[in-house]
C-alpha cells in the first residue's frame, strides 16, 4: 500500500509537462549536441589552420622548399582525385549490378509465387502412399508424375533465387564498404584541397612586391582579349603589347641561349632529370625534347582529341578532359605565364610560354592562381576547375554537365597534335 501510494504522488509530478514542454526539451537537448558538434569542428578547424600556417611561415623563406611543397601537394590532391573517381565508378557499377538483380528478382514475382503455392498445397494435401493407401494406386501414380515433372523446374528455380540472394547480400557490403572508403577518400581530398589553397596563397604572397604593375599588366591583358579575334591574334597581340608577357618572351630566349651553350655533357644530364629541381627559374631543357614527359594537366577521361570533328564542320585543334567538380589544373610544362584572365566562351584562360616558339593553352577553369609574366613549374598548380554550372564552348560542343578543361599545343601560331608529349601513366609523377 505505501509503495502504491508513493507511485500515486509521483505521477501528477510526471504528467505535470506538457507535451509541448517535453518537445522543447527534446530540442533544446538536441541543440546542445549539436553546439557541441559545431564547436569540436571549429576547434579542428582551427587547430588545422594553425599547423598550415607554423608550415607556411617556415616554408615563406625558402623558394625551393615551397615550390616543392606545392608540387608535392598537387601531386598528392591528384592522386586523391584520381582514386576518388575510381571509387566512384566502382560504387556506380555496383549499384548497376544491385539494380539489375533488384529487377530479376520483381520479374520472377510471378513464378517465386506458383512455387511457394505449389509447396503449400503438397504440405497440406500430399499423394497418397501406396503402401498405406493401395487401393488409390491411380491418384498415387499421377501424384507422382505431376511431382516428377514439377521437382526439377522448381529445384532449377529455386537455385537461382539462392544464387541471385547470395549475389545481392555481398553487393550490397560491397556497396557499404566502398561507400564508407569513398568518405574517407573525400575528407582527405578536402584537407589536403585547403593544405594547398593555402600553399597558393603563400607562393602569390611572395610575388606581391610588384602587385601595382601586375594588376596593370592584367588590366592591359584584359583588354586586348577584349579586342582579340582569335587565340592566335591574342598571342601576337600579347608579346607585342604586354610588358609581362614580352618580358616572358625575352626570359624564354635566354633560356634557349643558355641550353645551347651548355655541353652535351650537361644536356644529358638535364634531360635525365629534367624537373628535378625545384628552384629553378627558366626550364632546364627545351619543350622539344620533352616528348612523353609531360604530365597531364587535370585528373580525368579525355572525351575529344586532336583531330577529331568539333561538332561545327571543322576539327579540333587541342584534346577536351572531363575533369572533376573543382579540381585542380597543374601546369604541363615549365613556362612564363603569358596570359591568365577570362576569354570570350573559353570561361577562365591560361597561355603559358614554353620557349622555342611553343605555347600550351589551357581553358575552361574557373579560377586561375597565377599571374602574367610569372614563371611556373610542370606539375605547379596553376588553376581549379568549377563545379561545371558555367558552361563553356568546349563543354556545350561535347554536351557535357561537368567541367572540361581544354588543352592547345601551339607551335610558331598554329595549333600542334599534343600528343606525342604527354608521359604513360606511369610515368606521370613530375620529380625527375
Amino acid at each position: 500500500m505505501i509503495a502504491t501510494a508513493g507511485a500515486t504522488q509521483a505521477e501528477p509530478a510526471v504528467a505535470s509537462k506538457s507535451p509541448l514542454a517535453v518537445k522543447n526539451d527534446e530540442d533544446l537537448i538536441g541543440r546542445k549536441l549539436q553546439l557541441r558538434g559545431v564547436e569540436d569542428t571549429m576547434s579542428t578547424s582551427a587547430e588545422q589552420r594553425r599547423k598550415l600556417e607554423g608550415e607556411i611561415s617556415a616554408l615563406q623563406a625558402d623558394r625551393a622548399r615551397l615550390n616543392a611543397a606545392l608540387l608535392e601537394s598537387a601531386s598528392r590532391v591528384a592522386s586523391l582525385e584520381e582514386r576518388a573517381g575510381a571509387l566512384e565508378k566502382r560504387l556506380e557499377s555496383l549499384s548497376l549490378k544491385e539494380g539489375a538483380i533488384t529487377k530479376s528478382f520483381e520479374s520472377r514475382r510471378a513464378v517465386i509465387g506458383e512455387i511457394l503455392v505449389v509447396l503449400q498445397r503438397i504440405g497440406r494435401r500430399p499423394p497418397p502412399a501406396l503402401l498405406a493407401q493401395p487401393e488409390d494406386i491411380l491418384e498415387a501414380m499421377r501424384g507422382a508424375m505431376t511431382l516428377g515433372s514439377i521437382l526439377p523446374e522448381m529445384r532449377a528455380e529455386m537455385h537461382k533465387l539462392q544464387v541471385d540472394l547470395t549475389e545481392l547480400l555481398k553487393l550490397r557490403d560491397s556497396i557499404k564498404i566502398e561507400k564508407a572508403s569513398l568518405a574517407r577518400e573525400k575528407d582527405e581530398l578536402q584537407a589536403q584541397r585547403a593544405r594547398l589553397s593555402a600553399l597558393v596563397e603563400a607562393r602569390q604572397a611572395s610575388l606581391k612586391q610588384a602587385q601595382s604593375a601586375l594588376d596593370a599588366e592584367a588590366e592591359r591583358a584584359r583588354a586586348l582579349a577584349a579586342q582579340a579575334t582569335s587565340l592566335k591574334d591574342l598571342v601576337a597581340r600579347m608579346e607585342r603589347e604586354v610588358e609581362a608577357a614580352r618580358r616572358a618572351a625575352e626570359a624564354a630566349r635566354q633560356a634557349e641561349e643558355q641550353e645551347t651553350a651548355r655541353t652535351q655533357e650537361q644536356r644529358a644530364k638535364a634531360l635525365a632529370a629534367p624537373f628535378k629541381d625545384s628552384a629553378r627559374l627558366a626550364p632546364a631543357v627545351s619543350f622539344g625534347q620533352l616528348k612523353g614527359r609531360l604530365p597531364m594537366p587535370a585528373v580525368g577521361a579525355i572525351v575529344r582529341k586532336y583531330g577529331a570533328p568539333d561538332g561545327f564542320g571543322g576539327t579540333e585543334k587541342g584534346l577536351s578532359i572531363a575533369a572533376r567538380e573543382n579540381g585542380i589544373v597543374s601546369a604541363p610544362c615549365d613556362g612564363w605565364v603569358a596570359f591568365a584572365g577570362a576569354y570570350r566562351t573559353y570561361g577562365q584562360l591560361l597561355i603559358i610560354n614554353a620557349g622555342a616558339g611553343y605555347y600550351v593553352v589551357l581553358a575552361g577553369m574557373s579560377r586561375i592562381h597565377v599571374n602574367v609574366g610569372q614563371f611556373v613549374l610542370a606539375g605547379e598548380p596553376v588553376a581549379s576547375m568549377g563545379d561545371g554550372a558555367a558552361r563553356t564552348a568546349a563543354a556545350i560542343a561535347i554536351g557535357a554537365k561537368q567541367p572540361i578543361l581544354y588543352v592547345e599545343f601551339r607551335k610558331d601560331g598554329a595549333s600542334i597534335d599534343s600528343s606525342p608529349w604527354w608521359a604513360k601513366p606511369d610515368m606521370r609523377k613530375v620529380g625527375g
